[in-house]
């Protein structure tokens, strides 16, 4: 049976180009001091009637506030989700490039991607298993080196392979050379004799 997991996607609470926006506000605030419309359109190199589509759904939530000379604020509840968005953000980026070794730009691109979708508890896990990483503590720094130095070769065999089940989850998470279709690999247990 599938899981509705999914269908919590459509719920969450901020969409991608919310978050962005939000995020443009506050990089506007910090960096010129105001906000308004067209600063945020051309943050973002959209057109200006594309920003006012979502900045005013988001004055209606209640996260932007604009006054009586179309100046840009994010209301206190603004501020903290477009924090927590950025916060995220910086979180997952360095965690895939600093621990994991994935190439800056795709870091970025990845955590784009899924910055505004994360739960806040996965966060706070995140942020304290990269605190302990990055804590010089000496077993951090042995757990480190020996996770940058292991490189045991990977057979695509998922019956050998504890992290796997049914099928290799590298071949899984891959979308490159699909085109050849999934190896035909039988459920661990139900191995055959000939």
């Amino acid at each position: 049976m599938a899981s509705d997991t999914w269908k919590e996607f459509e719920r969450n609470p901020i969409t991608h180009s919310a978050a962005h926006h939000l995020i443009a506000i506050a990089e506007l605030l910090e960096s010129a001091g105001y906000a308004r419309v067209s600063d945020v359109a051309r943050a973002l190199n959209i057109t200006r009637g594309s920003a006012s589509l979502t900045l005013k759904a988001l004055k209606q939530r209640g996260l932007v506030v604009e006054d009586e000379n179309k100046f840009l604020q994010l209301s206190a509840e603004g501020q903290r989700v477009a924090g927590a968005v950025r916060g995220k953000k910086f979180l997952f980026e360095s965690f895939m490039h600093n621990v994991l070794g994935v190439d800056k730009r795709v870091a970025d691109e990845d955590t784009c991607k899924i910055e505004h979708l994360v739960s806040d508890d996965t966060a706070r896990r995140l942020a304290r298993f990269v605190r302990f990483i990055t804590s010089g503590d000496p077993s951090a720094e042995a757990f480190l080196r020996a996770w940058q130095l292991f490189s045991e070769p990977c057979e695509h065999d998922p019956t050998g392979c504890p992290a796997c089940n049914m099928d290799c989850l590298v071949e899984l998470c891959s979308m490159e050379n699909k085109e050849e279709g999934p190896p035909n690999r039988q459920p661990r247990g139900s191995e055959q004799t000939p």
